[in-house]
């Protein structure tokens, strides 16, 4: 059996605030799971980021804040946290005191990137690249994405909403990879879906996932994907 971990980038909103909409599922064998999760944890904790969600576009954003303070890098994780946050108060009282338009998002920003700020830029693009070489040396493991121009999607055409039309085909090709595992291997293997936690998407995979399971897709019969998804919060797990 194979879970495949599904997470999204991007908006599925026409026009939204992206030009494009990606889903992205990385499957892996059940028994490889917590070795992975471990691994994965592992990296986590050498930055400090044990129990922390990674989210790759808040990492690697320059934190102005950082800058100001003198000799940041040699700074302990406590100290660097606090001098941070010292500056962001600051700010934050200043923008709120003029009633500057900038507070509402600026309070995001910091909220966002809360769990990184111990880290100077470097490290946090060394930690994503350590991530990521990491993740490419699994063997086992395959990726599956849908990458959607949303500037030419036409939903009308397709039937199907952004997000539903991206779901069909990465549930489509991990359903592919899945009978194609099983005639390599002799015998039926079967995969999950796991996404990150989302009430509205959830209810409409939910329900799409029913069709599939009942009509197929436009492209193939769901034979060894069971169950509709599990959706879980990404902040709970390393997976995701």
């Amino acid at each position: 059996m194979l879970l495949c971990y599904i997470d999204e980038s991007g908006t599925p909103e026409i026009p939204g605030n992206t030009s494009h909409y990606i889903l992205a599922g990385l499957a892996i064998p059940v028994q490889k799971w917590k070795w992975a999760e471990n691994t994965i944890n592992k990296i986590k904790n050498k930055y400090g980021l044990n129990n922390k969600e990674i989210h790759t576009a808040w990492l690697l954003r320059k934190y102005l804040e950082q800058s100001k303070i003198p000799q940041f890098e040699t700074l302990t994780f406590d100290k660097k946290i606090y001098e941070v946050e010292k500056l962001r108060k600051i700010e934050l009282f200043k923008l709120q005191k003029q009633g500057n338009k900038s507070y509402s998002q600026t309070k995001k920003n910091y909220r966002e990137t809360q769990d990184y700020i111990h880290l100077t830029f470097d490290e946090r693009k060394e930690f994503i690249k350590e991530l990521a070489q990491t993740i490419s040396s699994w063997k086992f493991a395959r990726l599956f994405a849908e990458c959607i121009d949303k500037v030419s999607y036409d939903p009308k055409r397709h039937n199907l909403s952004v997000s539903e039309q991206a779901f069909e085909q990465v549930t489509t090709r991990f359903e592919y990879y899945l009978q194609s595992y099983s005639h390599y291997t002799g015998e039926m293997q079967y995969g999950l879906l796991i996404h990150d936690n989302n009430e509205t998407v959830a209810k409409k995979h939910t329900e799409l996932m029913k069709v599939f399971h009942e009509k197929g897709t436009l492209w193939r019969n769901i034979t060894h994907i069971i169950e509709t998804p599990l959706f879980v919060n990404s902040r709970l797990t390393s997976m995701v």
